[in-house]
């Protein structure tokens, strides 16, 4: 091997990793509980009608508004993130937006709550558990 070889660097940095000692039991911390977040905000006339999606990274959390167009009609935007292009779905009465932004948190939701079940356990599918023990 060479002195630049980058597999040196590489192993050598693993074993910086590997050498580090366990943080003793009394100093670990324990994670903090996660509280999903869907706060609503909504103003009388239905404009400005938001909800935001489920979710501990506010990068790729949901948020869906109503809004309503030079028209008077109304229109839905649903972004990922504080800095995506949104999507927008329209035109449609103030009831349908609502009912939209409503709808669409609660699927988000849904799959939110049910991926979270899986990943702890809590809600295996028991066809999939027997066959992992096999």
């Amino acid at each position: 091997m060479s002195q630049n070889d980058p597999t040196d660097h590489a192993l050598a940095t693993i074993a910086s990793i590997l050498d580090k000692p366990e943080t003793p039991p009394e100093v670990e911390k324990q994670a903090p509980e996660f509280k999903p977040v869907s706060p609503a905000v909504a103003s009388t006339d239905g404009e400005g009608y938001s909800k935001l999606g489920p979710g501990p990274i506010a990068a790729i959390r949901f948020k869906w508004t109503a809004r309503r167009g030079d028209n008077g009609e109304y229109f839905v935007d649903e972004t990922i993130g504080e800095s995506s292009v949104p999507v927008t779905s329209g035109p449609m009465t103030k009831e349908a937006a609502v009912a939209l932004v409503d709808e669409r948190e609660l699927e988000a939701r849904k799959r939110f709550d049910q991926l979270r079940r899986e990943m702890t356990g809590r809600d295996a599918d028991p066809d999939v558990v027997r066959a992992g023990e096999a």
